[in-house]
């Protein structure tokens, strides 16, 4: 079951997806990653990455022509194929260790903290080579931090804050991997036409969407057959292919005295001319009240894992039924997209922020239907509802966070734009966060545990109102971000 609130933003333990606009962002690009062709995914996965490569070069092309396009491809494939650890994390702390709701809840928003200081990577990656590298050594060192970091994870008889450390490590190296290969993304992008950006983007949207429906089905079936361990098994394979990825990237090596990074004398300069350029960007009226707007648009709290406990608890969902649910938020949320782009990327972002939450209130309300059984007594099966439900409030998340994306991307004057946009999405991140911390304490508060969902139903409700309060905040926002004047005033 996905709730407005965990739709809305779709940053949980497989939410890297909002990344893949933080640099150039086109979102008109991403159309083309949703019209249906022959061969699905792989198909709209291979046709992305022949049209970047067509539209750098001029003429058609060999993939390996450039294999900096390949390695980019499989950055991005990998953290929609890490979904499939998503319901195994759920089921160890849920059934092997024991854990009440409100203890899953905080735990996981844990573990996504090192999401929250993705500008520090970017700064790290661009100032202090590895092995003489930039970009490529980042992507190995990440890989092998992800794998060790499953392989850990997959171990019995580890303790939990041995767990806890693995999974937040798993998150790092996904995190500081996601910002390097946006540093490439960037790097093809400079110089080239505006369609070469777009093309970029579609790619990369197509591969993670591609990595997120060819594990959401499996996330919930091998859980079923086998149990988490040998899931995070399997998931510690992935990042190895972001370490392989990282040799078919070009770059050039530097040879200069401490491998071509700057000491510390010289980092500390960089840092505050960096910081100071960073801090006159948001201390602007003009980017700072949005920014608050979207920062509490995220920090709405969610009962999501109480949910969860009650549908595999009390309505009895197998782990394989919830991967069918997640398979269809996968596509829904493609379908969102897609609907964005067609009718309302040239709607006012306050008329679309208005109605998604007035429309996502109410949806979110169709759960108390569930709680309370009343689905049943008009002759609706739980399954079916929950699946239902499901696809509507995650088309609805995904049409009222796109404008969020295109928000953050207009906003950032010329010179610090990579920077301060990453800075923009870590501070969404941060909202995020804070609206699972909030949800898990009022799970504790409201008494929600793995046996007794009495609250749940008043938990839920309170959850739903509150995504509603960050509405008066709207006023903050630009009328729109289509015209260019607009944001210069």
């Amino acid at each position: 079951m996905i709730t407005r609130s965990r739709s809305k933003a779709m940053l949980e333990s497989d939410r890297p997806t909002v990344s893949k606009m933080e640099n150039d962002i086109d979102t008109r690009s991403t159309t083309n990653t949703l019209r249906p062709r022959k061969g699905g995914k792989a198909s709209s996965l291979a046709h992305s990455l022949r049209a970047a490569s067509r539209r750098m070069f001029g003429k058609p092309s060999n993939w390996f022509s450039r294999p900096e396009l390949v390695a980019i491809a499989l950055v991005y494939l990998v953290q929609g194929l890490l979904r499939l650890s998503g319901l195994a994390v759920f089921t160890l702390f849920k059934d092997d260790l024991q854990m009440d709701p409100a203890t899953v809840g905080f735990l996981t928003s844990i573990t996504m903290f090192p999401w929250l200081i993705k500008p520090l990577y970017g700064f790290m990656s661009d100032s202090v080579p590895i092995w003489g590298y930039k970009r490529r050594s980042y992507l190995i060192v990440c890989g092998a931090l992800g794998a060790t970091s499953w392989l850990v994870v997959s171990t019995p008889g580890m303790s939990v804050p041995v767990i806890l450390t693995a999974l937040t490590c798993g998150s790092l190296s996904t995190a500081c991997a996601d910002v390097v290969a946006d540093s490439i993304v960037v790097e093809l992008s400079r110089g080239r036409p505006q369609s070469t950006a777009g093309s970029l983007q579609s790619l990369c949207w197509a591969s993670v969407s591609a990595g997120s429906v060819m594990s959401a089905y499996f996330s919930g079936s091998l859980v079923e057959q086998y149990g988490p361990r040998p899931v995070f098994l399997i998931t510690s394979c992935f990042p190895l292919l972001v370490a392989a990825a990282a040799t078919a990237i070009p770059e050039t090596r530097y040879d200069s005295p401490g491998n071509g990074g700057q000491n510390v004398a010289s980092l500390v300069p960089a840092l505050k001319k960096q910081t100071l350029a960073l801090w006159n960007a948001i201390s602007q009226k003009s980017i700072f009240y949005p920014a608050i707007f979207v920062f509490l648009w995220q920090a709405t709290p969610t009962a999501d894992t109480a949910m969860l406990y009650f549908e595999t608890n009390k309505l009895g969902f197998t782990t394989e039924f919830l991967g069918r649910i997640r398979l269809l938020a996968s596509v829904a949320s493609l379908i969102g997209v897609g609907v964005y782009n067609s009718w309302l990327k040239d709607v006012e972002l306050k008329k679309i922020f208005l109605w998604t939450a007035f429309l996502g209130t109410g949806l979110g309300m169709t759960q108390l239907m569930l709680i309370t059984g009343v689905n049943e007594r008009l002759g609706i099966s739980n399954e079916i509802f929950a699946l239902s439900d499901s696809a509507l409030l995650t088309v609805l998340g995904q049409v009222s966070f796109m404008p969020v994306l295109v928000l953050a991307a207009r906003l950032c004057p010329e010179g610090v734009e990579a920077t301060l946009f990453a800075t923009l999405m870590s501070l969404l991140n941060g909202g995020s966060f804070l609206g699972s911390a909030l949800g898990s304490g009022l799970t504790g508060l409201f008494g929600v545990t793995s046996e007794n969902f009495d609250n749940l139903a008043p938990l839920i409700a309170l959850c739903t109102l509150l995504t509603l309060a960050p509405l008066p905040f709207l006023r903050l926002l630009p009328d729109s971000v289509n015209k260019e004047e607009d944001m210069e005033q």
